[in-house]
């Protein structure tokens, strides 16, 4: 499309810097996605010059606002961004994009540059992970500010977001949560370039957004993505709004400059090209001839900006200082908040707060977590829908609701897929611990923000129950068979099923202490006799993921029986049954993932290499022959699960510790 080079004015000229950064950097890894950044580069550079508040010196800033590129396939849009704002983000990243060691990713990364808020590219996650960033946001202020002080969450939460994005299931659950709480907060633009991989979003995008927004309980404008004036007066707009979240309908054009490419599908995933690329400048009247070049003008114009933002957070910080002179109980839980402290007591505490009675392992936990809320105040957590039979309402607080943060309880709606992107966005705005509950059959609706999690490295906790055929009566449907072999598959994920109340508050223990992913809890739903142990069992030993349960009764070994959660008691029948045949250990695999990382000499202590192994786990048996190398039996299952009563499932799939001793007995014949 034709631009009017007459009279290009230094907004102008910032926003095409912005565009021709980014291009230049795809054009140079001669991979990438130039169409996003050039059509939204002169959004951007609006809302990073004249109203995000941070400061590019201290990228971690309590106060700042947060910038959600949810469009992660613009990835070099953010990264100009970065660099014109004068964070750590050299002209170097820039050109080294998409390359091996480099700090620009194809997609952003979290924790590979400054200032980059989360990981994105898989469409609708970031705009989930906002909301859960404006949620914090708000509970933190509800916690920390008073009448007197308002320090804390008088920010936003703004994001750019994509045809993709709003296709994706996600963003409905998402959207409607943040519009059924009020989150003010929030204010994203909507690159409505009318174009995906395929071709014209007509294809199979023809709803009303404005009517869709709506009906959620958003704020919906619109605003043409070149005009300047209009951009700054819809960001005021929507500043102005304090109980709707905003989406800023924003018509553009992919690839906007390009002349022979604008609104295309070609310019969306591939480079310029280097003759369209230079007919590109020459269209924009950019008259410079170095690459990856940013003229005086504009770093003037970002420096002068910095500054400002460096004095806004000065003035912030001195405020603070004050306020924790004049309210030192509640500076110091902020700093609890902030540091994840954790009592040097916890788990002395949550083995008592757990007793030793029969019961299901998903009601055991709901006494550990009642001691953790009691003893740990960022403690936070909810289910999707399902809170009284995941057993994770804490009993003495209240729930959060549209007005009324303050509280230690979510109530996340059906809305699993969202519930996992808004956890993985409230733990990367931080001061939190939080977990989400579901049904385990339901971690399939959670696998992409669990994955991401995983990426990350956030310390998300999720309480998965029902947690395997013996859920009994409602069938195969909500019966998990995959499901933890899947979750043990993920790449930083630590997955623990836990047997009796002693088990039960050591994984929530490790949960609690862990920081470098994200920890699955695996809860039964039906009772499960506790584990008897010796007198001088040291509860310690359980948190090593992996140890003896029950002794063989003698000084040789015939075999190892390795069991988890509900099976490990199944396990210790067949062990006694077996007596007088062979000299059996029990091991309880509390986490394959916490056993493995001991050194060998830990784990042969534990499963001698010459012993023949029988596992057992009511679920896919895939994994375990990974785990040992020993003669494997695996006593699990192969299909799927059946409706009827528990101790029938049992019985009729092999899992009494006469049916276990039989088929050990067979197996070693």
């Amino acid at each position: 499309m034709p631009i009017d080079k007459t009279n290009i004015s230094l907004e102008k000229l910032a926003a095409n810097t912005i565009r021709i950064l980014s291009v230049e950097g795809v054009q140079k890894a001669n991979s990438g996605h130039p169409g996003m950044p050039m059509g939204m580069a002169d959004v951007a550079s609006v809302l990073w010059s004249e109203f995000l508040k941070h400061n590019p010196d201290e990228p971690k800033w309590v106060n700042r606002d947060r910038f959600v590129l949810s469009a992660g396939h613009g990835s070099m849009l953010l990264y100009s961004l970065l660099h014109v704002s004068g964070y750590a983000v050299t002209i170097d990243d820039l050109k080294s994009f998409r390359q091996w060691g480099s700090r620009t990713p194809g997609h952003p990364e979290y924790n590979h540059l400054p200032g980059v808020e989360t990981t994105t590219g898989p469409l609708g996650q970031g705009f989930a992970n906002g909301v859960g960033m404006a949620i914090a946001s708000k509970m933190i202020a509800a916690r920390f500010n008073d009448d007197k002080n308002q320090l804390f969450g008088n920010h936003y939460i703004y994001g750019i977001v994509s045809d993709g994005d709003l296709m994706e299931g996600i963003s409905h659950e998402a959207a409607s949560i943040a519009g059924h709480l009020k989150l003010g907060n929030i204010i994203y633009f909507y690159d409505d370039n009318s174009i995906t991989i395929e071709g014209n979003t007509g294809l199979t995008f023809s709803e009303n957004i404005a009517k869709r927004f709506e009906a959620y309980g958003w704020q919906t404008l619109q605003t043409d993505a070149y005009d300047h004036e209009t951009i700054r007066t819809s960001i005021k707009i929507a500043q102005s709004e304090k109980e709707k979240p905003t989406i800023i309908i924003t018509k553009s054009h992919i690839g906007f400059g390009s002349p022979h490419k604008v609104d295309t599908p070609e310019v969306h995933g591939s480079p310029l090209g280097k003759e369209e690329l230079a007919e590109t400048k020459k269209n924009l009247g950019w008259n410079y001839e170095q690459d990856f070049y940013v003229p005086e003008e504009v770093k003037n114009l970002f420096g002068a900006r910095k500054k400002l933002l460096i004095n806004e957070y000065y003035d912030w910080t001195n405020k603070f200082e004050s306020w924790e002179k004049e309210n030192p109980d509640k500076a110091e839980l902020f700093n609890k908040y902030e540091n994840n402290w954790l009592p040097e007591n916890l788990y002395e505490e949550l083995l008592n707060a757990v007793g030793k009675e029969a019961n299901a392992t998903r009601v055991l936990s709901s006494k550990v977590i009642q001691k953790i809320a009691e003893l740990v105040p960022n403690f936070i957590g909810g289910s999707a829908d399902l809170a009284p039979s995941t057993n994770t309402l804490m009993k003495n607080y209240s729930a959060i609701a549209p007005g009324k943060f303050e509280g230690r309880n979510f109530h996340f709606g059906i809305r699993e897929h969202a519930m996992g992107s808004i956890l993985n966005g409230i733990t990367l705005y931080g001061g939190f611990k939080v977990f989400g509950a579901t049904f385990l059959v339901f971690s399939d609706y959670m696998r992409p923000s669990i994955r991401l999690a995983a990426i990350m490295g956030l310390p998300v906790v999720y309480v998965f129950t029902h947690d395997s055929i013996f859920l009994g009566e409602d069938g195969p449907t909500h019966q998990p068979i995959e499901h933890l072999s899947v979750l043990r598959a993920i790449p930083n994920v630590t997955v623990l099923r836990p047997a009796d109340g002693i088990e039960t508050a050591a994984a929530w223990y490790y949960a609690l202490h862990h920081k470098g992913g994200p920890v699955a809890l695996i809860l039964t739903r039906q009772k499960i006799d506790p584990i008897v142990r010796g007198l001088d069992f040291d509860p310690k030993e359980v948190l090593k993921g992996g140890y003896i349960v029950s002794q063989e009764n003698g000084k040789s070994i015939d075999l190892v029986i390795a069991s988890t959660g509900s099976e490990l008691p199944v396990a210790i029948a067949a062990q006694k049954i077996l007596e007088g045949k062979l000299s059996v250990r029990v091991v309880s695999i509390l986490s394959k993932e916490i056993f493995e990382r001991h050194n060998e000499d830990y784990k042969k202590k534990i499963v001698p290499d010459n012993v023949p192994v029988a596992v057992i786990e009511a679920a896919s048996m895939t994994g375990w022959g990974d785990l040992f190398r020993n003669k494997l039996l695996t006593i699990g299952m192969t299909g799927f699960g059946a409706s009827a009563p528990y101790q029938t499932l049992a019985e009729k799939f092999g899992f009494t510790g006469e049916q276990v001793a039989k088929k050990i007995e067979d197996w070693l014949k």
